[in-house]
Order: C-alpha cells, then structure tokens, then sequence
C-alpha cells in the first residue's frame, strides 16, 4: 500500500493512468495527452486500441507505457473477441491491458464464465510480459458480487483489480476501494478510477489501498498535491 508520507512529487506522477478514452479523440489530443504524459514522468497512457502504434512512437524513448482498453467500455464481448483486440494491441505496442469484465455474466453469478475469461486474458498478457488490470465497473455490482470477483482475481493473480470505467453511473468509491484491496490482499493491486478530479479524493483512494489512479485530471491533482504540501 502507499504511505502517502512518503510521497513526493515524482513518485505522485507514477501512480497516474492519464486517460483520454473519448470517442472523438484526435490526432492533436494524443500527441498532447503523450506530451503531459512525457514532461511530468506519469506511469501510463490510458488509450483506446487504435491510436495504440501512435502513443508507442510519440513515447519513443521515455520511460511512460502505452496502455489499451478492451472490451470497453460495456465488457460485453465475447472472451474470443477480447482476446484478439487484447493481442492486437500487443502487436502495436501497448505495455499495458485494462479489460472489461462481462459484467452481465455476474449479474447472472456465472462466476466460472469470469474466471474462463481472466484466465485466459492473464494468461495471453502473461506470455507477452505486458501487465494486466481487470476493470469491474462497481457502479452496477453489489457488494457481495463485487467481492466474489475479486477473489477470483486473488486466485488468477492478475496485476490490477480496477473499480470502473469512468463511462458508467459511477465511479470510484473509497468504500469499494478498501473493500477489493482488502479480499485481494497483497496478492493483487488497485486501480481507483472513474471521477477522481481533485487531490482530496485522490489521496482517499491512496489511503484505501489503491495503487493506481486512473484519471483525466492528473496535472490539476498534482498542483493542488503541491500546493498542499507547501501550505
């Protein structure tokens, strides 16, 4: 977990997925959204699929990873078809995978249907050293359902558990955060993301056991964590 004590600003910027997942993403907003990414050092760019091979060369040579989301952002494809966007992305470049659960299969408590398909989406981001978070999306998932995943994640071992999409009724929850950090344990980590625009809300995640922060307002979170630590 982050001891939020011993964050500093480089280290702030490492926890940030600076996302730009809209449907009318431009050429312009790329090549911007990779320039942020570069000049603060954040971890990740958070992209659909098909800019992929794009980011890859504007990051060439820095040290921030291109990231893809399958199956987003309803989750509702066929674990065939994930697979194969999943792997498409790889070719392209993408260091880093965010997938969609099917989220109607527990709704239906087909928990063996979710664990065919992290199965095999771990298995497909493992043989290729690309590293994988898996996207619940909360907002439709009951507590218990919400924990029944995540301990079949704990099994899988996937690298992330994700709480949402930023695309549904809502997003991350301090409450849902502490609650998939503490059924994983240490085995897996947290994404928090889905309206996190502030660096209050930010560090609630932090302090609930997430490790990631999915967001389209890194730079102002960053300024107010500044600005905080300097008041």
């Amino acid at each position: 977990m982050i001891d939020i004590n011993e964050l500093d600003e480089r280290k702030l910027c490492k926890l940030f997925d600076h996302t730009f997942l809209k449907a009318y993403a431009t050429k312009a907003d790329f090549e911007k959204l990779c320039k942020e990414a570069k000049d603060y050092g954040f971890m990740m760019v958070a992209i659909n699929p098909e800019p992929v091979s794009l980011c890859k060369k504007l990051l060439e040579g820095s040290d921030v990873h291109v990231g893809a989301a399958i199956g987003f952002p309803l989750g509702q494809n066929t674990i065939e078809t994930k697979l194969f966007e999943t792997q498409d992305a790889i070719n392209n470049g993408a260091d880093e995978i965010d997938y969609v659960i099917n989220i109607g299969k527990v709704k239906d408590k087909d928990y063996d249907y979710i664990r065919k398909e992290m199965e095999a989406m771990v298995s497909l981001c493992r043989k290729h050293d690309v590293l994988i978070k898996v996207i619940f999306e909360n907002c439709y998932l009951e507590k218990e359902e919400i924990k029944e995943v995540a301990l079949i994640a704990k099994d899988v071992r996937p690298d992330f558990i994700k709480t949402s999409t930023g695309f549904g009724t809502g997003g991350a929850t301090v409450e849902d955060v502490r609650l998939m950090k503490e059924t994983v344990g240490e085995e897996v980590k947290v994404k928090a993301a889905g309206g996190i625009r502030d660096w209050n809300t930010c560090k609630a995640m932090l302090e609930a056991g997430a490790e990631r922060i999915g967001t389209s307002s890194s730079i102002k979170i960053l300024q107010e964590y500044i600005q905080d630590k300097t008041a």
